[in-house]
């Protein structure tokens, strides 16, 4: 959700709301949706190849989507208390669906799931993070993980490769400064929350994933070596420059575009950023490359932590939840998926069970494809990590966002950072708030 967009100053897109193509009319079942910032290009989309297509397939029904832009999560919340939310709830991820289903804010899914083919059409392991209390409460708009883009341009003209360690991640960070490349393209400029992107990383490609479901089932402390090791190594990241000067400063996608122009030499970041190849690799003659982060020792890799970028939700006040309903449903068609995949890739990676009746277009970036299919095999074999806005719960998630920062800034110790987070942690776990966990196998 709003974790991988991008807020597009003065474009004014706050209030702005999408209506389909036929007149408005008291007399259609209106159906609410509040939206993330989407920029001009992506909101057309959304109007052609849902909106529109939704509202003529179903003449009684009337879907409009207003974009509230980086305050959706605020206002989302403020709504909900007052019951005058949305009739679709879209949500930053399932930690979100947890509280929310707690304080009954949500309406159960299982029903529609049942009469309209959810439980046969989605993966099992995502059905099981949209429950609560076994039952079903949330739907992944997209499912994604975190790697490393690189340019492929940058690497073959210095003889570089992908590092797959640790060890020969840092010689190559070293390498690059010597260069005067910033070796992370990384800014958190239009979203706090990216600080989180690299805490998700060093868990699980440094404590690992096992210890990542230990300590998200309760079974050891966030205190755990594994887990100091992990944050000191970041911050030694943090201190050695790998960040650059200008992290507070820079959006995501002016980070983003970095490593397409040579200034930095790799992003670790999300496949949301699949979106952003397109806008500045062509034009700098460069060619992309996406891989795995390299794994510490006694970790296997890749890991690809797996996230669910945004949820969908029918509001338990809704006046029209089986109109909700239908548009959650258009969204996991299978020409929805081929259609604004085309268009649109790394934000909309529905987690549908079967892909051979979809098709994309010709021109959709092979990189991204292989992407996709490398983590849906990795899901498959039980080789995937934890990112931390998918599975930890919000005043945990909240806290972690705020407390790295303070560590790069020398206002926090790693001991400290880890014993808060524990504490927080296990506080809601004890109020019921930590989201649904799948048994590793």
């Amino acid at each position: 959700m709003k974790r991988r967009t991008f807020v597009q100053a003065g474009l004014g897109l706050f209030t702005m709301s999408l209506m389909g193509s036929t007149a408005y009319s008291q007399d259609k079942k209106q159906i609410s949706w509040w939206y993330e910032t989407a920029a001009p290009e992506n909101q057309e989309f959304l109007k052609t190849l849902l909106v529109n297509p939704f509202n003529e397939a179903h003449p009684d029904e009337q879907l409009t989507i207003d974009f509230r832009g980086s305050e959706l999560d605020k206002q989302l919340r403020v709504a909900m208390l007052s019951g005058s939310g949305p009739d679709v709830v879209y949500t930053a991820g399932p930690s979100y669906v947890a509280s929310m289903a707690q304080a009954g804010q949500l309406l159960p899914l299982d029903d529609f799931a049942a009469s309209l083919g959810w439980n046969d059409r989605i993966l099992p392991v995502f059905l099981e993070l949209g429950k609560y209390n076994g039952k079903l409460y949330a739907l992944p708009k997209t499912y994604e993980t975190l790697g490393l883009f690189f340019n492929k341009t940058l690497f073959a003209a210095n003889g570089w490769a992908p590092p797959k360690t640790i060890a020969e991640f840092e010689t190559l960070a070293e390498a690059m400064k010597a260069k005067n490349i910033v070796p992370f393209a990384a800014g958190n400029a239009d979203w706090r929350p990216t600080n989180e992107h690299y805490v998700s990383i060093i868990l699980n490609s440094i404590a690992g994933p096992d210890n990542m479901y230990k300590a998200l089932k309760g079974e050891i402390p966030w205190t755990a070596e594994p887990f100091v090791t992990a944050i000191d190594t970041l911050n030694k990241w943090w201190q050695a420059g790998y960040f650059g000067p200008n992290y507070f400063s820079l959006t995501g996608e002016q980070a983003f575009a970095q490593v397409a122009t040579g200034q930095a030499g790799m992003a670790p970041t999300g496949t949301w950023n699949f979106t952003n190849v397109p806008r500045y690799f062509p034009q700098n003659n460069a060619e992309p490359g996406f891989v795995g982060f390299p794994s510490a020792e006694g970790v296997p890799y890749p890991i690809y932590a797996l996230g669910i970028g945004s949820t969908f939700s029918i509001a338990a006040t809704s006046q029209n939840p089986e109109g909700a309903a239908a548009v959650i449903d258009y969204v996991f068609s299978d020409k929805f998926y081929g259609d604004m995949n085309t268009v649109w890739q790394g934000e909309w990676n529905t987690p549908l069970r079967d892909l051979s009746k979809v098709s994309v277009g010709a021109e959709v970036l092979p990189l991204y494809t292989e992407t996709m299919k490398s983590l849906a095999e990795s899901v498959n074999a039980n080789q995937y990590g934890y990112t931390t806005w998918t599975f930890l719960p919000p005043a945990t998630d909240t806290y972690l966002v705020s407390g790295i920062e303070e560590i790069w800034l020398g206002k926090l110790t790693t001991a400290d950072f880890l014993a808060k987070l524990d504490e927080t942690f296990k506080q809601e776990q004890s109020e019921g708030k930590v989201p649904a966990i799948p048994a590793r196998a």
